[in-house]
């Protein structure tokens, strides 16, 4: 019969591993980020994270944690920059550039004068 503390440590364990995955997959993907490190470079992390993987994972993070921080930052600037573009750009889309493609679309006879009425009316909202 398993008692309290064994279930403890076990779920202690569970957390450790699922931490430990959790360094390992940001210390991979700032590896393959990082533009300035060399391939044979790169290559000898990854070696170095099979090899020794906790070791090797503690030395990354004290050696580089500074680099990946400033990677992990620009990254997100950087999708900001690109979601803000898109917002800018979906945004521009004027009531009247709308009325003009639902006209253009009833004078080819793709819709009917309800249709256009309800996308006039869309756009006018």
């Amino acid at each position: 019969m398993e008692t309290f503390w064994d279930w403890f440590w076990l779920l202690l364990s569970w957390f450790v591993f699922f931490m430990y995955l959790v360094v390992l997959f940001q210390i991979c993907a700032d590896l393959f980020r990082d533009r300035t490190l060399s391939g044979w470079a790169k290559a000898a992390w990854l070696i170095g994270l099979i090899v020794l993987p906790f070791l090797v994972a503690l030395i990354y993070v004290i050696a580089r944690g500074r680099g990946m921080a400033e990677r992990q930052v620009e990254q997100v600037q950087e999708a900001k920059v690109a979601t803000d573009a898109y917002i800018r750009e979906t945004a521009q889309a004027s009531p009247a550039s709308a009325i003009a493609d639902a006209k253009s679309l009833l004078d080819q006879g793709v819709i009917d004068s309800d249709e256009f009425a309800q996308l006039k009316a869309k756009a006018l909202a």
